[in-house]
């Protein structure tokens, strides 16, 4: 099976990457997949057949264009599309909705699961402390220790609280 994913971000690419790998086993041997990263969530355009404005790489306001184009060209029997999001707060069955409503404008649709981090895809990072550690061995103890898994509490800034200097405050 060959997997098309879309991931709202570059960091969520890269931990999909990882995650794949150790699901799927190594990218092109019995599985195969390729990576999507995009530039932010960004939103649904309000005309979903409107072409996306090429300066604008979110993923959201491109994606009825992509779903089209990936239901032209991929193998619906062979071929699936992953679009791994953020809730970001919305309300999930509207979203999930919201979704459904953009792939359905598809002729044809292409075979596609939508994953939504209903917290944010930093609780996939901050999972697994060891691992924090070892990419970032400044990283504050006590904000990882004080972390609760699976935890609504706005994971990005508990991850840049433990290994940013100045911790979310200084990014936002």
């Amino acid at each position: 099976m060959h997997f098309e994913v879309l991931a709202e971000d570059a960091s969520g690419s890269i931990a999909l990457e990882h995650i794949l790998e150790k699901i799927l086993g190594e990218n092109y041997t019995e599985h195969s997949w390729r990576m999507h990263p995009f530039r932010g969530k960004g939103r649904l355009p309000d005309n979903f057949y409107e072409s996306p404005n090429p300066k604008n790489q979110q993923l959201l306001n491109n994606l009825p264009s992509l779903l089209r184009g990936l239901g032209r060209s991929l193998d619906e029997s062979t071929s699936v599309v992953v679009v791994v999001v953020d809730l970001d707060g919305d309300d999930c069955l509207r979203f999930k909705q919201d979704l459904l409503n953009v792939l359905n404008t598809c002729n044809p649709r292409p075979n596609t699961l939508f994953r939504i981090a209903i917290e944010e895809g930093e609780a996939w990072l901050l999972g697994d402390r060891v691992a924090v550690k070892a990419a970032y061995p400044d990283a504050i103890d006590t904000v990882l220790h004080d972390y609760v898994q699976d935890s609504i509490c706005g994971t990005w800034e508990v991850l840049a609280d433990a290994v940013h200097p100045g911790g979310s405050a200084r990014l936002n």
